[in-house]
């Protein structure tokens, strides 16, 4: 009997665990380390920082729906990865040993690299639930004193969709509250262009974006560095294509929601052959560690380096159907593994994007989500906002369920041609 440990159960480890029940039946054990008893669904956190969702509505609380499905669950976290020994040290100071571990940890997120950044200092987040349900005062108290707002994402940060998302979420709760016209947009960005996306743009993000955020009256600032913040301005430096800098801005903000850099989480970081200098798990084509062979990643943990040089620092992000590539990938690699044979499966990448307004929104697919692509198509219109809501009740209804991929959804994505899987080639002389 093999012994696989998926470390977090966010969005990739949560279905990893369960395609990895599916793959290896019953003979084999499975656990899950999670700091926590709850899945939480990030989309949704842009709508729970203007009280458009609470807590209930978009968390699952896994120790039932994983009893269900026979998977051992360890919800007081991780203290450190012993990769060479082959275990996790827990929080509470048991081990938990391994055959085959999958790391799918997400991030940690780099407040700190900033003076004054971050929901314990000035600015609010939406990266967890937890930033989002605090910034949900912080938004009323603008609707009772309407200010200035600043939105964005500082050097560094790889996830640029909720920032926007939430710069037009936030405009829209704005409106309805009838104080948008006393309130002041800035969109401030690390990236080269709007709609950049740290994937030189989908289709026509640029101008998508760009149009949308004239008509709601929103200004933008590129290639932006953030020096500090302090309580009420921004300190941001705008960086010209020579990297010296074009124009120095003071900002002042009644309300910021910044998006961080990210980087790999303390159990993991410093680990030699096993990370990348910023705490990445490094990972071949078939989502497997190099150093430790046993050892493979799904996720916003796994090390890509960016789409080029930048005049500042901007990551690749890794979108939800990108996971879910690379959670099927690994699946499949690790079963082979433990039939004694080798790892033939590699995800595509592929990514299928749904980029909510408030009112309307954006999709894209890009496949894969790396240029040059075979597809390269965004569109806008209010079906976006309506698909975003669906998809929201749809993922959260598979994660209560314990079902990582129904039929339905399989026969659609094949419909639609897009898939999880490269075409596995075999040599001729096998």
């Amino acid at each position: 009997m093999a012994h696989v440990v998926v470390l977090g159960a966010g969005l990739g480890g949560t279905i990893l665990a369960y395609e990895l029940r599916d793959a290896l039946g019953s003979v084999h054990q499975i656990s899950v380390i999670n700091k926590g008893p709850e899945y939480s669904f990030v989309p949704s956190n842009p709508w729970v920082a203007v009280g458009w969702r609470d807590r209930g509505a978009v968390t699952v609380d896994l120790a039932p729906v994983f009893a269900k499905r026979r998977i051992d669950f360890h919800p007081q976290g991780a203290k450190r990865l012993h990769a060479t020994e082959k275990r996790v040290e827990l929080t509470d100071g048991q081990s938990i040993s391994y055959d085959y571990l999958a790391i799918s940890t997400g991030p940690e997120l780099a407040f700190d690299e900033i003076p004054g950044f971050g929901p314990e200092h000035f600015t609010q987040s939406v990266c967890h639930i937890d930033h989002a349900l605090q910034a949900k005062p912080a938004f009323d108290a603008l609707v009772a004193n309407p200010g200035p707002v600043i939105i964005g994402a500082v050097q560094g940060a790889s996830c640029f969709g909720p920032a926007y998302e939430f710069a037009f979420i936030l405009e829209k709760a704005l409106r309805d509250a009838k104080v948008r016209d006393r309130v002041p947009m800035t969109f401030v960005t690390s990236e080269p262009y709007v709609g950049h996306l740290g994937l030189d743009g989908v289709g026509d993000t640029k101008g998508m974006l760009e149009s949308a955020m004239r008509n709601r009256h929103i200004k933008w600032i590129c290639n932006a560095k953030v020096d500090k913040v302090e309580d009420g301005k921004l300190s941001v430096s705008e960086i010209a294509e020579d990297g010296s800098v074009k124009q120095a801005h003071e900002l002042p903000f009644a309300y910021s929601m910044m998006l961080p850099a990210f980087r790999g989480v303390a159990a993991v970081r410093d680990i030699e052959g096993l990370t990348n200098p910023r705490g990445f798990i490094l990972a071949d084509k078939y989502q497997r560690n190099p150093a430790f062979p046993e050892i493979f990643s799904v996720g916003v943990c796994v090390a890509i380096p960016p789409m080029g040089k930048t005049p500042v620092p901007v990551g690749v992000p890794k979108t939800g159907f990108m996971i879910e590539s690379m959670v099927t990938a690994t699946v499949q690699n690790i079963a082979r593994l433990i039939a004694g044979e080798e790892p033939n499966s590699v995800p595509t990448w592929n990514a299928i994007c749904l980029a909510d307004f408030g009112d309307s929104g954006i999709a894209f697919v890009a496949q894969p989500q790396l240029p040059p692509r075979n597809v390269n198509w965004a569109s806008e219109g209010k079906w976006v906002h309506l698909a975003k809501i669906g998809f929201e009740k749809y993922f959260l209804g598979k994660m209560r369920s314990g079902k990582s991929e129904p039929f339905y959804e399989h026969l659609a994505l094949q419909v639609l041609g897009i898939d999880k899987l490269k075409a596995v080639k075999t040599d001729p002389a096998e």
